[in-house]
């Protein structure tokens, strides 16, 4: 705790307008969120690799992001640090009644339906939509998701996996169907973007992360295509020097060296 307050001091004192750092000073909440959206995949990226001693510092940098949210809010008595802390805290406890008030958990949607129960108590008089606050800053498969979730908790969703796939395949015959041309851009993009959003639907039903799964494979994709990257230039060759059937044999030694 004392080097919370450390870091939350020496935040204050970076802000400080006659004796701080004239950078921090600038900063706002629009000018710091991209380089908080870099801290979270940094985090990410330190994880995948099990570099825990980095990981120490990339949560370092993240909770930095934090502080100077927060800072800025002071400024501006929005909230302090401790009312983030406090608000975090009252939902871990209101959401987890099996925890901390001997209640009994009847399913694995009870975090959903509490959020939902929460969500209708805020709710005025005016329309408000289920999905409004399902932010558009996400990553469009981790928002597709969402979108997803939120609208089976009324119960619009697919009964079973079976019905998924079919409408997965349904959607890619439909994508297949438009005639690829210049004129039908937007028809095209639309057509793919409906079987985007039908493959997160599958990854769902299958309780299956899709960003993951994507993340995955383009580490997969990276590692295989380096493999031939090394190969070719182990052979003092360059990609120019081999067919597409040779690039073909070179990736299936990839795949091969993995197993």
């Amino acid at each position: 705790m004392d080097n919370l307050l450390r870091l939350l001091n020496i935040v204050e004192i970076l802000r400080d307008p006659e004796k701080g750092c004239p950078w921090d000073v600038q900063q706002t909440f629009s000018s710091i969120a991209p380089h908080t959206i870099e801290e979270v995949y940094e985090v990410v990226d330190a994880i995948d690799r099990k570099d825990f001693t980095h990981l120490k510092d990339e949560l370092g940098d993240l909770l930095l992001q934090i502080a100077y949210y927060t800072q800025i809010a002071r400024e501006e008595n929005l909230f302090s640090f401790d009312d983030v802390a406090k608000g975090i805290s009252d939902k871990l406890i209101r959401r987890h009644p099996h925890v901390f008030d001997n209640q009994s958990a009847t399913s694995a949607d009870s975090w959903e339906k509490i959020k939902q129960k929460e969500r209708q108590n805020i709710q005025s008089t005016d329309f408000n939509s289920l999905l409004k606050d399902i932010p558009k800053a996400l990553p469009e498969l981790i928002r597709a998701k969402k979108i997803q979730k939120r609208a089976a908790l009324v119960g619009f969703d697919w009964d079973n996996v079976d019905q998924v796939f079919k409408k997965v395949d349904e959607e890619l015959d439909e994508l297949k169907n438009v005639k690829v041309s210049k004129s039908n851009k937007e028809i095209l993009e639309e057509e793919l973007g409906d079987l985007l959003f039908s493959v997160v639907n599958l990854s769902r039903h299958l309780k299956l992360n899709a960003e993951e799964s994507l993340r995955k494979s383009n580490l997969k994709f990276v590692r295989r295509f380096e493999f031939m990257e090394n190969k070719i230039l182990e052979a003092g060759k360059e990609f120019d020097d081999y067919s597409l059937d040779e690039l073909e044999e070179l990736w299936a030694q990839a795949k091969s060296s993995e197993n």
